[in-house]
């Protein structure tokens, strides 16, 4: 028996190295750096040790604008998102003889470039002095007036940046949900129905608890996703998201580190820590809040 335990450690000391050095002393790093005030990569000097990164990052105007967007970007995508690729599951579900054509017509934008899909995006929302793009075409069209969602008002900036994270994510989604419905026994739907149940019934009681599991995985990626978006928004308004207002934390931390505010690694990591909190945060209450609504 020993000898097995002295063998399983042998085999794990590969992946706990590689966990160690990629992803432990990384994070221990950044912690460190977070408390270090005026930390200069060069010279490896600071000037004290302390909180002032923490409070200097908490009052400033473009950090509370990246966690305003990103909140907003969290609470409007992730449920859409999920709700909709359940949705469309169940729809593929109920035409078996069609449905691995369109499950792959629906997963091509997920195997497609980012930016690639944000031009596209570029193309339909932005107006420039040749077209107003298609969107506004079709708004016009209905007798509406023209809106610039690119360069334009707040909330439609956040409308495109929240379509865009919703069209880019719901591929995923819908293929691990489609496998879950197929993975629900038949014998199930085929007691309900001689009981007569009712279809939102058997939707409620059976479809809903057993594929709970995958739901709940699709919401924990779901916000953690939403939380590091920032390739999303470049995509979309370019690489000074503070000018555009669409910054997003992650945004706020690359910025800090590379960007044209660049050299602040001591604020930079007191940003990544403060968002790591906040995901880990939302993570434990989805997981005391899964422990009654997921049945495994």
């Amino acid at each position: 028996m020993e000898e097995n335990n002295r063998k399983a450690w042998l085999y794990l000391v590969p992946a706990i190295l590689f966990l160690g050095v990629f992803l432990v002393y990384p994070l221990v790093d950044v912690f460190v750096y977070s408390f270090e005030e005026g930390y200069n990569f060069a010279s490896q000097s600071r000037f004290g040790v302390g909180l002032y990164n923490y409070g200097k990052v908490l009052h400033d105007v473009y950090f509370l604008q990246a966690v305003r967007n990103t909140f907003i970007l969290v609470i409007i995508t992730v449920p859409v998102s999920t709700g909709l690729a359940l949705l469309i599951s169940l729809g593929l579900a109920s035409i078996p003889k069609l449905k691995d054509l369109f499950q792959t017509i629906y997963f091509l934008p997920y195997v497609t470039n980012t930016l690639a899909v944000g031009l596209v995006f570029m193309v339909l929302f932005r107006k420039t002095d040749y077209t107003d793009g298609m969107v506004n075409l079709l708004i016009r069209w209905f007798g509406g007036p023209t809106v610039d969602f690119i360069d334009g008002p707040y909330w439609a900036k956040m409308f495109v940046l929240c379509f865009y994270t919703v069209w880019v994510v719901l591929p995923f989604k819908i293929l691990i949900l489609t496998s879950a419905l197929a993975s629900v026994k038949q014998d199930y739907y085929n007691a309900a129905k001689v009981d007569g149940t009712r279809k939102w019934r058997i939707f409620t009681r059976i479809t809903l608890p057993m594929i709970s599991p995958m739901i709940f995985y699709l919401v924990i990626t779901g916000f953690i996703g939403a939380f590091k978006a920032y390739s999303d928004a470049v995509a979309l308004f370019g690489t000074n998201l503070n000018a555009a207002g669409m910054n997003t934390i992650v945004g706020y931390v690359y910025d800090m580190l590379y960007g044209n505010a660049g050299g602040y690694p001591s604020y930079a990591s007191a940003a990544a820590i403060i968002l790591f909190v906040i995901v880990l945060t939302i993570t434990c209450i989805n997981l005391m809040i899964s422990k009654k609504n997921v049945h495994y």
